[in-house]
């Protein structure tokens, strides 16, 4: 079984319906995959709707995940760690602790952000 992590706006993507989502949404539904979403994603969420920089139904995401078999990957002290000894070339802390959680589990990281692909092998860049 291949594990997979959605970055935010993977997980939105997918949510959405989104066509940047077509080139592995065939992975994210597939029997032979365990998807994540973390918890960090959704608190990244919660901030673009308390700034109006987004809007969306966080509970509806929520259920979408859930009903979709997604599992929720909350923030450990080891992904802290990892997070800690990444470097910081990136500077969104964001996809930082994301990047630390997929290094650490270790799973897949599916991201729009080709900046991330310098961090490790692990990360998908669509």
């Amino acid at each position: 079984m291949t594990q997979f992590l959605l970055d935010t706006n993977a997980l939105l993507w997918f949510f959405w319906g989104s066509g940047r989502i077509d080139s592995v949404k065939y992975l994210i539904e597939s029997e032979d995959s365990e998807v994540f979403f973390s918890s960090i994603s959704l608190w990244e969420i919660a901030l673009k709707l308390r700034t109006g920089k987004i809007k969306i139904d966080i509970e509806e995401l929520y259920i979408f995940a859930i009903e979709h078999a997604f599992l929720e990957l909350p923030v450990s002290s080891s992904y802290i760690k990892a997070y800690l000894e990444l470097p910081n070339f990136h500077k969104d802390p964001f996809d930082h602790m994301l990047l630390a959680q997929a290094i650490t589990s270790p799973m897949r990281l599916i991201t729009g952000d080709s900046q991330l692909a310098d961090y490790s092998s692990l990360v998908m860049v669509i």
